[in-house]
């Protein structure tokens, strides 16, 4: 009986053992899982624009800039007033002590003097003239002597006006007194600089640039200035013909709109257009590679689905966008999206096609499939366990 007993489970072992190599060398091999096709986005080229900005320094100075400067000479009597105050045109600033004045007036009055003698006797050799006292000779003497008096009285009348002027000193303009430190007791001379007068009328823009930006440039090309985290905008007014010997720059003056926050003299940041192209061809920054320094794109080729490396000739870049001088035409399909497995005749799938969506459900109807192998290699395997252990 224990013989038996030893037989029987060997026997089963032995069952056990052929059930397991049975299950190992039937069980089915799992599918490998086809790779697919990169999906890009393609889109056509667009016409468009495309400004390159440069920052540079720039200075605000009034629109309308005028120098006090005094005819006369002489000590400062009175100051009327100070600086900052805003002045009208022809409003009295200060008085001179002006001793030219004084002489002025002592001429004018002896030629009125003398104007009054000539006019008195003008007045009785006409009356000795027509009563036959007097020749005609002697008469036209004496109205030629009334004449001469005239004119000296002119020349001395207007002598004394002008010096009269140039005691009391007026604002050239209307504006704001910028610069003016003129006090009582001070001397003033003629010709020399007594203030300034900023004209009221808005104000101007100075900077210099190279020439290749100058080149860019036009007369009504708006620019951006900034100052302190405000913004105040103008345009080109001035562009300069001659460089700057001592910079080697061209000088650039543009208008300020409301720049009342800007003080004159104020150093600020200014941004211009140095270079633009206008109705181009334009194509996603994104999208154009370089090799070896050479600019390239990957064009759809539907007649095979592949990406197809096309060699381009860029032109001006800004953050988003790029200029295709040539290369392409408006009917190639750009590739602007990235793979790694992208290269000259790799085949693809375009997103939102046809071809791109039977790949997904490929990919679904494989993954099911591998999912019932599992489950079938799962149930083979107990019920070779459980053979075993009958």
């Amino acid at each position: 009986m224990k013989k038996a007993g030893k037989i029987v489970i060997g026997l089963v072992c032995v069952g056990a053992f052929g059930a397991l190599m049975f299950t190992r060398f039937t069980k089915k091999e799992e599918p490998i899982e086809a790779v697919p096709n990169p999906t890009v986005v393609v889109q056509t080229p667009e016409t468009g624009n495309i400004e390159l900005s440069t920052g540079l320094t720039g200075t605000v100075e009034p629109a309308d800039q005028v120098y006090i400067i005094p005819k006369g000479s002489g000590e400062v009597l009175e100051v009327y007033v100070n600086q900052g105050d805003t002045v009208q045109k022809g409003q009295k600033l200060f008085r001179i002590d002006n001793k030219q004045l004084d002489a002025a007036r002592i001429t004018l009055n002896t030629t009125q003097v003398s104007l009054n003698d000539a006019q008195t006797s003008v007045n009785r050799m006409k009356a000795l003239y027509e009563s036959g006292d007097i020749s005609a000779q002697a008469y036209e003497q004496a109205v030629s002597g009334l004449s001469m008096a005239k004119l000296q009285y002119d020349s001395a009348k207007l002598n004394y006006d002008t010096q009269s002027e140039n005691t009391v000193v007026t604002a050239p303009i209307a504006g704001v007194l910028e610069q003016f430190g003129v006090q009582v007791h001070d001397m003033s001379a003629g010709g020399s600089v007594a203030g300034v007068v900023s004209g009221a009328g808005g104000k101007t823009l100075t900077f210099n640039v190279s020439e290749r930006v100058m080149k860019g440039l036009n007369i009504g090309d708006p620019v951006t200035v900034e100052k302190n985290g405000t913004d105040y905008s103008g345009a080109i007014s001035e562009i300069g013909s001659m460089v700057d010997a001592s910079t080697g720059l061209f000088k650039v003056k543009a208008t300020l709109g409301d720049a009342d926050g800007l003080a004159s003299g104020t150093m600020v940041k200014v941004y211009v257009t140095a270079e633009k192209a206008d109705n181009v061809m334009v194509v996603p920054a994104d999208c154009v590679n370089y090799s070896n320094g050479d600019a390239y794109v990957y064009t759809y080729d539907a007649a095979t689905s592949t990406a197809k490396k096309t060699p381009v000739e860029d032109g001006l870049i800004d953050s988003d966008k790029i200029q295709i001088v040539s290369g392409l035409s408006y009917d190639d399909e750009v590739i602007t999206s990235w793979s790694k497995e992208l290269y000259d005749g790799a085949a693809v799938n375009i997103q939102g096609s046809d071809d791109g969506e039977e790949t997904e459900a490929d990919s679904e109807e494989s993954s099911e499939g591998d999912t019932d192998s599992s489950e079938t290699t799962a149930e083979e395997t107990t019920e070779a366990a459980e053979t075993a252990a009958k």
